[in-house]
């Protein structure tokens, strides 16, 4: 899918660009207002991820102009502007979802995806691979059938292996992925998640399927 992202700050900018051409989609970006609704009204969009704040044209502005020529383009609205009345003028503005920063990227790749997927993928709720099933709408996931508790973060965590069996994830992409990216880079919280989801996901008689590659990251192993 085409995606147009329309942000400021070129750290933010470029950490959303990497993200979701990692997850398949082609990544345009603007910095700028004016720059934004010019490619959005005049390219081939399927989403538009939209700064509030910009400079030349506010990202509120923007939204209206390009809602009444485009009023079926998805808009996600990021912004560090989450107060209620914030959140309630974007969506009059014809926003189609809002999300504050700072944000874990593996929750905006999840709302591009709700919003971008079609009605034969709208049912799919559930991820499997390895032997592990989770459910994305109870949240509960199992291991060839045995219950498996895990905490709201080791859920995430487990979700972002399970989209991407067999592909070595750096430690640096499941930080951004997961814990979002204003999160301090030198933290060791990656290496403490994925021990706990090893220790949940072991059975008595096979150890779960997430090796590490050692200088290179991680992998969720799928025969």
């Amino acid at each position: 899918m085409r995606i147009l992202v329309v942000e400021d700050e070129p750290a933010i900018a470029d950490f959303v660009q990497r993200g979701l051409r990692a997850e398949g989609h082609q990544v345009e970006v603007a910095l700028d207002g004016i720059t934004g609704q010019e490619r959005a009204l005049a390219g081939d969009v399927d989403l538009v991820v939209l700064d509030r704040m910009l400079p030349g044209r506010d990202g509120i502005e923007v939204l209206r102009n390009v809602r009444a020529e485009k009023p079926g383009l998805p808009v996600i609205v990021l912004t560090a502007r989450a107060e209620v009345g914030d959140r309630v003028e974007g969506l009059d503005a014809g926003a189609t979802d809002y999300l504050a920063k700072p944000f874990a990227f593996e929750e905006l790749a999840a709302r591009v995806r709700a919003h971008l997927r079609g009605p034969a993928q709208a049912k799919t709720t559930e991820l499997d691979a390895g032997g592990i099933h989770a459910d994305l709408l109870t949240r509960e996931v199992t291991r060839e059938g045995q219950s498996v508790h895990l905490s709201a973060k080791e859920f995430e965590l487990l979700t972002h292996f399970l989209r991407h069996p067999n592909q070595v994830l750096s430690r640096e992409q499941l930080l951004s992925a997961v814990w979002g990216y204003d999160f301090d880079p030198q933290t060791n919280i990656v290496e403490v998640y994925v021990g706990y989801l090893r220790r949940k996901l072991a059975l008595p008689s096979s150890p779960a399927p997430i090796q590490t590659l050692r200088s290179v990251g991680y992998r969720l192993r799928v025969r």
